[in-house]
């Protein structure tokens, strides 16, 4: 930082708002040793004690003093809002396969050599692909799959509907997973299995936990309680005050943790081990508890945080899913069809009526 010069060196700049005749300095007013010029002269800035970003001053553009500190470095990307940033944000963190919808029906324990690793038994019913989201269409893309039956009686006609134009039975159970790219994407009514997952590979388990109904303060959020005695009477399990005095405006704090429904939240568990596979059981054992009851639904897929299943065994099982839905393309196509023509029935015979 250059040193501040004095203020009576701050001359012959600018002339005031009202110039005046000055008098041009002699020989005689220069000294050798002083470093500015002396004389009636203007003063270019008000004679204030400090100059600097506080008092006006600024080294930075007017109109870009305030964007030119974000990502002016080089190297960095370009800030951005649009669906394709969106996307690219989140490319490292999708994973590149669909997962599957799966039964939690409970748990067990696993001999991994020597060591006794307790696990939880998830099976696949009838898990297939119902619909397929695109970039193009629907701004990304994902994978959306459908688990067990549901008798038609039971679902709605507009559902109904759906099923029929996909040529698929209707399903009990419907779940998106998005993928990273068009290459995560199946075809139409394709059946996933349990070898879809690869013995020793780590995924990510979401299901709603168990519910707990109203609970209070202390079975909610641990709270200590009261004291047992020192004249409290009937008053030991209650969570006490509920709000600050004064100081907050006497009330209650938004995000109080107070008394309320328990569970019922979902709950993502990460990095499982898939410990075994079975077809024929339709059953993948994942290492760990995973949230929920008995009976209750989850959704498998690849871990975010880990490697995904080696290259050769995801080709190999795409190249069989291909293989064994060679006509897939085809019977979305006639199920198109054959749901138009019954749709086209149906609205002859409302009409007739």
């Amino acid at each position: 930082m250059a040193p501040r010069l004095a203020p009576r060196c701050l001359q012959l700049l600018r002339p005031r708002l009202q110039p005046q005749f000055i008098t041009p300095p002699t020989s005689s007013s220069l000294s050798p040793s002083s470093s500015c010029i002396s004389g009636n002269v203007a003063l270019l800035l008000p004679r204030i004690s400090q100059r600097g970003v506080k008092s006006g001053w600024s080294t930075l553009k007017p109109r870009d003093a305030h964007q030119a500190r974000y990502n002016q470095a080089p190297g960095l990307p370009e800030l951005s809002a649009g669906p394709d940033a969106a996307l690219a944000r989140k490319e490292k963190t999708t994973p590149l396969r669909t997962g599957v919808l799966a039964v939690k029906k409970g748990m067990t324990s696993v001999f991994v050599g020597k060591k006794r690793v307790p696990a939880t038994v998830l099976q696949l019913d009838q898990v297939q692909v119902v619909a397929t989201r695109h970039r193009e269409k629907h701004g990304y893309w994902a994978v959306q799959v459908g688990l067990g039956q549901k008798e038609p009686r039971n679902v709605t006609r507009p559902l109904l509907g759906y099923f029929e134009a996909k040529g698929v039975y209707p399903k009990r159970h419907l779940a998106e997973f998005r993928v990273r790219n068009e290459e995560g994407l199946l075809p139409v009514g394709v059946q996933l299995l349990p070898d879809w997952f690869q013995k020793g590979q780590y995924v990510d388990v979401r299901s709603n936990s168990r519910g707990m109904g109203f609970a209070g303060g202390m079975k909610r959020w641990g709270f200590a309680g009261q004291g047992a005695s020192h004249g409290n009477s009937l008053n030991h399990r209650t969570m006490g005050t509920a709000g600050p005095s004064q100081g907050s405006g006497s009330r209650v704090m938004p995000g109080k943790k107070m008394p309320g429904r328990m569970g019922n939240e979902r709950v993502t568990v990460q990095n499982l081990t898939v410990l075994q596979v079975d077809n024929e059981l339709g059953i993948v054992i994942v290492s760990g508890p995973v949230a929920g009851p008995k009976g209750c639904v989850v959704q498998l897929q690849d871990a975010v945080k880990r490697k995904p299943p080696a290259m050769p065994y995801r080709e190999a099982k795409l190249v069989e899913l291909l293989e064994n839905n060679k006509d897939a393309e085809a019977k979305l196509q006639e199920a198109r069809e054959r749901h138009l023509a019954m749709k086209e029935q149906r609205r002859a015979k409302v009409e007739l009526a």
